[in-house]
């Protein structure tokens, strides 16, 4: 909006620009009654947004303004269709009583709702995480700071360059994103959804360090584990700057900050979880992910939980051993189910807490918080279950980390009671209109709310009275919110009314009168009344005051619940689906005996072929051949998701899966181009392909299919043996290598450590429906010895007419190859005077390394490696 002369407008519009001001850039809802108003520029920016009517206030300074709004108590369903849109909105709230101010009610902007910073139930995704994340640009690194407010966790973190960066930001998917408005930020950045730019100032470190310390009354941050990360530090400093901005209250909940470093968790790329399909899948079907395969938690906690442990897989051995033996006692016992069930009372008291902390918890959250307290000791009482189970099998003893969450949901029996006093069983969604705490809690309000209850009686017997006595039979007592309470008398009967009676209102077919008797009645019952909601407003901020100082082992209790949670739920699929535990080894190699993928087994109505997988030091890469829609892709997805699941602490869709140490999974898979950021497909598919060879080391998993297709045939096939060479023998990861240039099945009899396994298919003739394929989705060892390209072409419903001329151009090439072929066999091998002699596979790997960034160990390990290629 322009700038405009305020001096011009009504003491009412200098409010709103006064408010405007402060927020140029925020739609600013303005209360007036029981109305939210947007006026000028944000009115027309609603009217179009939220489908509502644009309508005119008169006129200010001369000229009509634009106007729109939404009722005050209906408000929420607004806030939340503009904060899934990215908007912002900023609440102007009148601060006084209109009724008890004198001339304008003040008004002031007590919260900014933002799509990164909203705590509301109703304008949040109860299943995932709401993420505000700052950014902080570096040389070539970036600092990165993250917070949940409605859970109350703050975490930081750096990424190395910009592919990390990418990985990052596609693990967190944030609502909300700060940046500094001085950076040339990457496509990728500038694309995200709420994206902010901030002044860079808002990014400085060593204010960021001083107001961080003073938020968290700490000397420094040495005590967080921050140091040496000042990037994130700077983040971190932005990121509390905004909240306390758009909140504009205290933020209790934060109680500190976690560092989390790249070199704890099984790293993947932003390729690599859109390929895997962890939580979105193409169709948008939830349960064509693992995500929805894996997801039976209850409490929405425990799914936010499970969310980020499959998107943060761990290395720490450590931890997954523990998961895993507290999903073993679980399931051993057969005692998930019963703590599921304890489950299905406890709400969301993670966000509920977070509410309390910034004080505006509602009502119903205050009572499903006393519920789920309430039902705390039962899951201790579970577990307990659970111990006397396995000590009776004699088989195996109840895992440690169990014992310990329920050390960590603590006592919490006097908050349950205290609540349970306090709140009625089913207490209104709001607690404006009072009815929320309990009768005998406090003994003023029962004193005033026993006024306002007698008055009912007395309205009653007046009017019984005043029947008798005016000899009106139709005379009726009653109540409006503007004239109080009246005696109202039809206009038939009017002339009875007693000389005594003032006339108070006439309305269409009656007049309303009061007596001194009635408006000595009313002063004393809407003075209770009044002093009632006022005490019982009291109260609860007290109730709030009292939750607070417990705020920290809530907190707790609440973070053991979620984990529960998620435990029991990996024990129900492991139970229910069949999986089993793996092994951690500790020396390399991925073995897997009869694993299934865990998605396409629960999708698809046929039985799933199971298939192993033997990946060692000497056997590194397979070389993955057969059929479109054979199974090649769901093979090598199975191997990456069993991986995966192993390192949350799941058991795994196998007979038996041992597992050695993995620090990243890669995959190149699929095909697409990259409009935004200006990329073919053929682009895309080399910069997926470049990453991995550039960052894929000996103990990484790598997934790559169909590398070279993209291009002419002897591009794409030359493309696809120097990348596969590069992965054995420099990078020398675990590696499945799929592909349909046959040629490439060759490398197995030249490279150390390169083998070849394919899926089959079966060809028979049907009498009525012509050449037929079975594809039977079992791994063999060696190399395939058709692509059967036109009966999958066939099956997908080509015309006839094209399948035969392709069947007769197959035959003349295939024709003119065998003679090809037999006449080099017959001539001599004459070289072009300036044609160089094809490099060997030795020549290949010695121009792929790269001596300078070698030690004196990885450059004897390479030429012992040199050596056997010769």
């Amino acid at each position: 909006m322009s700038a405009v002369d305020v001096t011009q407008h009504t003491p009412l519009m200098r409010q709103y620009f006064a408010a405007k001001a402060e927020y140029p850039d925020t739609l600013v809802f303005f209360r007036m009654g029981d109305f939210y108003e947007l006026f000028y520029e944000d009115a027309r920016k609603a009217a179009r947004l939220l489908d509502i009517t644009l309508t005119q206030r008169g006129a200010s300074a001369g000229a009509p303004i634009p106007m729109a709004g939404v009722p005050y108590h209906a408000v929420e369903g607004y806030l939340a269709r503009l904060v899934k849109l990215g908007e912002s909105v900023a609440i102007c709230e009148q601060l006084g009583d209109p009724a008890a101010s004198k001339g304008l009610v003040e008004r002031k902007v007590v919260r900014v709702v933002t799509p990164g910073t909203v705590t509301d139930a109703a304008l949040l995704e109860e299943r995932r995480d709401n993420l505000l994340l700052a950014i902080a640009a570096g040389k070539s690194n970036y600092g990165l700071a993250w917070v949940d407010l409605s859970a109350g966790r703050f975490l930081l973190g750096e990424a190395a360059d910009a592919e990390a960066l990418a990985a990052e930001l596609a693990r967190l998917t944030p609502a909300e994103t700060l940046v500094g408005e001085d950076v040339a930020w990457p496509a990728f950045v500038t694309a995200l959804p709420g994206l902010r730019r901030r002044a860079p100032w808002h990014f400085d470190t060593a204010t960021a360090q001083r107001e961080l310390s003073r938020f968290f009354g700490t000397r420094d941050l040495s005590g967080f584990g921050c140091d040496g990360l000042p990037l994130a530090v700077a983040a971190a400093g932005a990121l509390l700057g905004y909240v306390q901005e758009t909140q504009k209250a205290a933020l209790p909940h934060l109680a500190g900050l976690a560092v989390e470093t790249a070199d704890e968790t099984l790293a993947m790329d932003a390729a690599t979880r859109r390929n895997l399909e962890l939580d979105t899948h193409a169709s948008g079907n939830r349960e064509h992910t693992l995500l929805g395969v894996l997801d039976r938690t209850i409490t929405p906690m425990g799914a936010r939980l499970l969310r980020r442990w499959l998107h943060r897989p761990l290395r720490d051995r450590a931890v997954l051993r523990r998961r895993q033996q507290a999903v073993d006692s679980l399931v051993d016992a057969r005692r998930h189910e019963d703590l599921r069930e304890v489950l299905r009372g406890i709400g969301d008291l993670e966000r509920i807490l977070a509410r309390v902390a910034l004080r505006s918890a509602r009502p119903r959250d205050l009572s499903t918080l006393r519920d789920g307290l309430a039902l705390a000791p039962k899951l201790a009482e579970a577990i307990v279950a659970t111990r006397a189970a396995l000590e009776d099998d004699g088989a195996s003893r109840l895992s440690p980390l169990l014992g310990e969450l329920v050390d960590r949901l603590g006592e919490h029996a006097d908050t349950a009671a205290y609540l349970a006093a306090a709140i009625v069983d089913v207490p209104p969604v709001l607690a404006r209109d009072g009815g929320v705490v309990r009768d005998g809690f406090d003994a003023e309000l029962d004193e005033l709310r026993a006024l306002a209850t007698n008055a009912d009686q007395f309205l009653v017997d007046l009017e019984e009275r005043e029947r008798a006595a005016s000899g009106i039979p139709t005379l009726k007592v009653g109540y409006n919110r503007v004239h109080g309470y009246y005696i109202e008398i039809s206009k038939a009967q009017a002339d009875k009314a007693p000389v005594h009676y003032t006339r108070r209102q006439t309305i269409k077919g009656a007049e309303r009168y009061v007596t001194e008797e009635l408006k000595a009645f009313e002063d004393k019952v809407l003075s209770a009344r009044e002093r009632s909601l006022m005490r019982e407003r009291a109260l609860y901020e007290g109730i709030l005051d009292v939750l607070l100082q417990r705020l920290a082992p809530l907190q707790a209790a609440a973070a053991a619940i979620a984990e529960l949670d998620v435990l029991a739920n990996l024990a129900e699929r492991a139970d229910s689906l069949r999986w089993n535990r793996p092994t951690l080894a500790d020396s390399g190699g991925i073995h897997v005996v009869r694993g299934r993928h865990p998605v396409v087994e629960q999708v698809r109505s046929d039985p799933f072929e199971p298939n192993d997988l033997d990946l060692h030091d000497g056997r590194r890469m397979l070389v993955v051949t057969g059929p479109n829609m054979g199974g090649k892709s769901t093979y090598m997805r199975q191997a990456a998701l069993i991986v995966l699941l192993a390192h949350i602490g799941s058991h795994v869709p196998a007979d038996s899966a041992t597992i050695g140490p993995v620090d990243r999974i890669f995959t190149r898979i699929g095909a697409g181009d990259d409009l935004a950021r200006g990329q073919s497909t053929f682009m895309v598919e080399m910069s997926e392909t470049a990453n991995i060879l550039h960052n894929a080391t000996a103990n990484s998993l790598v997934l790559m299919d169909e590398i070279g297709r993209g291009t002419s045939t002897y591009d794409g096939l030359a493309l696809a043996r120097a990348c596969a060479l590069h992965l054995a023998t420099v990078n020398r990861a675990y590696a499945l290598f799929a592909t349909h240039y046959f040629e490439l099945t060759a490398l197995a009899g030249e490279v150390e450590g390169i083998a070849n396994v394919h899926l089959d298919a079966v060809e028979f003739h049907d009498k009525e429906r012509g050449e037929q394929l079975v594809f039977m989705h079992a791994v063999k060892e060696g190399p395939a010895n058709r692509s059967f390209g036109l009966q999958v072409a066939a099956l997908a419903g080509l015309p006839k007419a094209v399948i035969a001329d392709a069947r007769a151009t197959l035959r003349t090439l295939e024709g003119g190859a065998r003679a090809a072929t037999a006449a080099a066999a017959q001539a001599q091998p004459q070289l072009g005077l300036f044609a160089p002699p094809l490099p060997s596979p030795a020549e290949e790997a010695l121009r792929a390394l790269d001596p300078d960034a070698m030690s004196p160990r990885e450059a004897l390990d390479a030429l012992y490696r040199l050596k056997k290629l010769t």
